[in-house]
């Protein structure tokens, strides 16, 4: 008997009755026909807003139970298939739904991840920056291996990731850079990612071949939309223009296309460079703006929990959540939850979802 696989087949099982009662699954279904039934009002389409709001919670309900139940329906079908096969001694079959077991256990781990996901701007689109610390090239190195890890993990997770502005390094990295990631969970995925990260290694730029350690802050922010009102008041605001730096053949070199927003109440300045035109960089810098106006006010609310207050104390630049060490041995630690990879390469290549889950189980108290 295939004890091993039947383990698994037992901790898929145990995992999806859990998952059924965070869905609360039965008011799920319940409150899917109400939406259903409200979808089809006209009255409902007089209030846009409204109207959005209700079809965005339809869709995520119907992902998050659709997929329970696919879910369930496969792991139902391919247990019964594994006993029967073990049954008539079929080993071809038996082997088969081992490797089946092993892919529905990912499947139940990453629904587990998802429901994690639950607060109001999770499904958000995000807003990465990544800014390096004291120690000049080194610190803008790391800054920039930073920037190729979110990246690949965005480009392995099918978001759509836009550089809106990257500032150079004197001599390699960059002194600063913004991205903006799209998608579906962008910000719920990423939003525990804010905080410093800590690089320890042999100095590709010593000639003496010292080891170095080096610091990188994170910030991570939700992208706001039409159904969230951030008032700005245009006396607050001053907007500057330059010729946009990098890549971007000549027309960089020739417009002064690339926007500088400084909103004076918070100090809060944004820049946005990518676009080809000073419209289109002003307007996605005024989006930055109002997703940061908007964070900012969510930690001040936060600031009320002492609870809430206490987590946070994992975002700002004193407080390390990572240590990324290539030198004398090769270990990524996250130091919050304990999450340890010996393969740091594969980590700085974007494999991170062991440290999200396990950051965002810590923030749900799991």
């Amino acid at each position: 008997m295939d004890e091993n696989t039947q383990k698994i087949f037992s901790a898929i099982q145990e995992k999806l009755i859990l998952l059924r009662g965070h869905l609360d699954y039965e008011n799920g279904k319940r409150r899917l026909e109400e939406l259903a039934a409200l979808s089809e009002d006209p009255v409902l389409w007089n209030n846009p807003g409204e109207a959005k709001r209700l079809m965005r919670e339809k869709r995520e309900l119907e992902k998050s139970i659709g997929e329970w139940e696919s879910l369930e329906r496969s792991v139902h079908d391919s247990e019964a298939l594994f006993h029967m096969a073990e049954e008539e001694g079929d080993q071809e079959v038996v082997a088969e739904m081992a490797q089946q077991a092993g892919e529905l256990l990912q499947r139940v781990e990453a629904l587990e991840l998802q429901r994690m996901l639950s607060g109001e701007l999770d499904i958000n689109n995000a807003f990465l920056e990544i800014h390096p610390g004291a120690g000049g090239t080194e610190s803008q190195d790391w800054a920039d291996m930073l920037l190729r890890m979110y990246l690949r993990w965005c480009e392995e997770h099918g978001y759509k990731a836009e550089i809106s502005d990257y500032q150079p390094g004197d001599e390699a990295g960059c002194k600063s850079v913004s991205v903006r990631i799209e998608g579906e969970y962008a910000y719920g995925y990423l939003k525990t990612e804010g905080g410093v990260h800590r690089l320890v290694r042999i100095s590709p730029f010593d000639s003496n071949a010292r080891r170095h350690t080096s610091f990188s802050s994170v910030y991570v922010y939700p992208e706001v939309d039409e159904t969230i009102q951030v008032e700005i008041d245009e006396k607050d605001l001053r907007i500057d223009t330059f010729r946009a730096s990098g890549a971007g053949g000549q027309h960089v070199n020739k417009t002064s296309s690339a926007v500088r927003i400084t909103h004076f109440p918070t100090g809060i300045v944004v820049q946005c460079q990518n676009g080809r035109s000073q419209h289109r960089n002003k307007d996605e810098a005024m989006n930055m703006l109002k997703s940061r106006l908007f964070q900012l006010e969510m930690d001040k609310r936060a600031e009320e929990s002492q609870a809430v207050n206490d987590a946070k104390t994992d975002i700002g630049w004193g407080h390390q959540i990572r240590s990324y060490v290539l030198h004398p041995y090769r270990m990524v630690k996250d130091l919050r939850t304990g999450v340890e990879k010996g393969n740091a390469d594969a980590v700085l290549d974007g494999d991170l979802d062991d440290f999200l889950r396990a950051a965002l189980a810590r923030r749900l108290g799991n």
